[in-house]
């Protein structure tokens, strides 16, 4: 066979492989790529909405449109060198979600979409988010069917059945391999007096369960099906750069280490919920999630020393937007100024403000960095 002839055929062998996540590739083609630092994600699976004005029983499922309480919350940060931590959020974690007051984390979605949930997942959290993936509840059984099914250790006998919500459950206890349907029996069991709680360890083994296959060689050639299978179940604000950075994590080998957010069972008034141990969220994120090379995980207090009314609150509001997780305004007397930050990052923060020099006045109470707002602040 000639040199071009084996070629053309090489690339038909790589187009048909890749054929299944041709949707995925036309929008986000990219090449891997190294960053500096990690991307962090909102990773949410949605509940099902059904018609319950169908005139059939069981209720049909409604077409999805990823507007629904999440089931399934994680936030995944994948580092340049292949660690992905995972940090799963019980769905009744008690939380301030961002203009609607407190309430279950689950609930965020349903008030303002996607981009509400990753704001309570920054503001629980202090770390900043860089994008989102929801998912729907097809997509677990899909991707565990492109993978080939998952194995993985059933603890005990799970048996439920619920015809509204058409699920059913009928497992034995012990190693398995289980198939998508299986699967989401196995991840949506809540039947074992440890009710969410013992959900998140299920899927944990799950995401490790997957991850190692991934990892396999000899399942390779599965890819571009299970990119597919994700990608026709999936709503996200992923970019190309974002993408291209996730490749080039994976590309240095994937080492996964799961976390779940620190607390305990209790109630507000008659409601069950998952009541967060702040304290030790903090200790675990600063341990394991915190880039000190990202100034959007910093605690900036904002001062308006000289600028136009409002400018404080806008320039804690436009950081916001860009990311930061920790920004609030401090008072201090005004008088004639030009705007100043201080602190061993101020630097990189005033990248972020546009303006002002850095200076090594004292800092407010418990902050990173302090900026100070001057007369040469740009009007609104």
């Amino acid at each position: 066979m000639r040199p071009a002839a084996v070629v053309l055929v090489a690339l038909a062998g790589v187009v048909a492989v890749a054929s299944p996540a041709a949707p995925f590739l036309a929008r986000y083609g990219t090449l891997p790529r190294k960053v500096d630092g990690p991307v962090t994600l909102v990773l949410a699976g949605v509940d099902v909405d059904y018609d319950d004005k169908a005139a059939v029983w069981p209720y049909p499922p409604k077409p999805e449109n990823y507007d629904t309480r999440t089931d399934t919350l994680m936030l995944a940060q994948a580092w340049p060198d292949g660690r992905v931590n995972l940090l799963s959020i019980p769905r009744d974690s008690w939380v301030n979600i961002p203009g609607f007051g407190w309430g279950k984390i689950n609930s965020a979605n349903v008030h303002g979409g996607a981009e509400m949930l990753m704001r309570s997942v920054q503001a629980l959290t202090g770390l900043p988010v860089d994008g989102y993936a929801l998912l729907s509840l097809n997509a677990v059984p899909a991707l565990t069917d492109a993978a080939g099914g998952v194995t993985v250790d059933v603890g005990q006998a799970m048996k439920y059945d619920d015809n509204a919500g058409k699920l059913h459950i009928d497992l034995k206890p012990g190693r398995q391999r289980l198939n998508g349907e299986q699967m989401v029996g196995f991840l949506r069991f809540r039947h074992d007096n440890l009710g969410d709680i013992g959900r998140i360890a299920r899927q944990q083994q799950f995401v490790g369960a997957l991850g190692a296959q991934v990892r396999n060689p000899l399942n390779v050639w599965r890819l571009p099906l299970m990119v597919a299978a994700v990608d026709r179940n999936m709503k996200s604000n992923l970019t190309r750069a974002q993408v291209g950075a996730l490749m080039g994590a994976g590309l240095s080998g994937v080492k996964i280490k799961t976390h779940q957010v620190p607390g305990d069972f209790g109630y507000r008034g008659a409601a069950s919920i998952w009541e967060v141990d702040r304290a030790a969220l903090g200790t675990l994120i600063a341990k394991n999630f915190r880039d000190p090379n990202d100034p959007r995980s910093l605690g900036v207090a904002v001062v308006n020393m000289d600028a136009p009314d409002g400018s404080a609150r806008r320039l804690k509001e436009r950081l916001e937007g860009l990311g930061y997780a920790n920004v609030w305004i401090v008072n201090e007397k005004r008088g004639p100024a030009k705007t100043t930050a201080s602190g061993a990052a101020a630097a990189r923060v005033l990248r972020d403000v546009g303006f002002g020099t850095v200076t090594d006045q004292t800092l407010a109470s418990g902050a990173d960095v302090t900026v100070r707002l001057g007369s040469d602040t740009p009007a609104p």
